[in-house]
């Protein structure tokens, strides 16, 4: 909870340097939820389907876009992780969100914090999740699990976040958005 006081500003694909960031006007909002079992503290992430036309594979927190019908951020990543690994918004308590984090895809991405009460049994989405695992808490609040690699894209060398973990490479918004969360939790643990 001291973590979601802490004062670091968004972050963004762009940190790095590279391609120019986009406007604000022209990011969406949307919202992914960091949600973390209550009993053990891990948490939940999906792999994406292999068959999908954007991130497909891709490690994630569930999530997406601002529909039409939801409140803000919060509302969205709630539906979407009912939608997506079957999470019941009623075993859910929010604690609170992080800056929203600029992706490369156009979004301007709110991680909402949460625990999961209760025992929770995932089912994936069929065609949108392919998997759904968890990782301990340790490993996402350590910044010594990250670093930093990169790659050419359109053109460009882009450096990111990476946070392997078993078979899993998590990188990208994803692992930018659980650094961040790292970075404030060792903050405020060393104050």
């Amino acid at each position: 909870m001291r973590a979601l006081s802490g004062t670091t500003g968004p972050s963004s694909d762009f940190d790095f340097g590279g391609a120019p960031a986009p406007g604000e006007a022209a990011l969406r909002p949307a919202g992914v939820l960091a949600a973390f079992d209550a009993a053990d503290g891990r948490l939940l992430l999906t792999k994406r389907a292999s068959s999908l036309r954007h991130h497909p594979g891709q490690i994630a927190l569930p999530g997406g876009k601002v529909d039409p019908g939801d409140a803000d951020e919060t509302a969205a990543a709630l539906r979407e992780a009912h939608e997506e690994v079957g999470l019941d918004p009623a075993r859910v308590e929010v604690l609170g969100t992080m800056p929203p984090h600029r992706t490369v895809t156009g979004f301007a991405m709110t991680p909402v914090l949460a625990l999961v009460h209760g025992p929770f049994t995932p089912v994936p989405e069929a065609g949108e999740v392919e998997e759904v695992f968890t990782v301990p808490f340790a490993h996402v609040t350590d910044p010594a699990n990250y670093h930093v690699e990169g790659r050419i894209w359109r053109g460009a060398r882009r450096d990111y976040y990476v946070a392997p973990w078993g078979p899993y490479y998590i990188w990208g918004a994803t692992a930018r958005v659980l650094h961040s969360l790292a970075i404030r939790i060792s903050a405020r643990l060393s104050a």
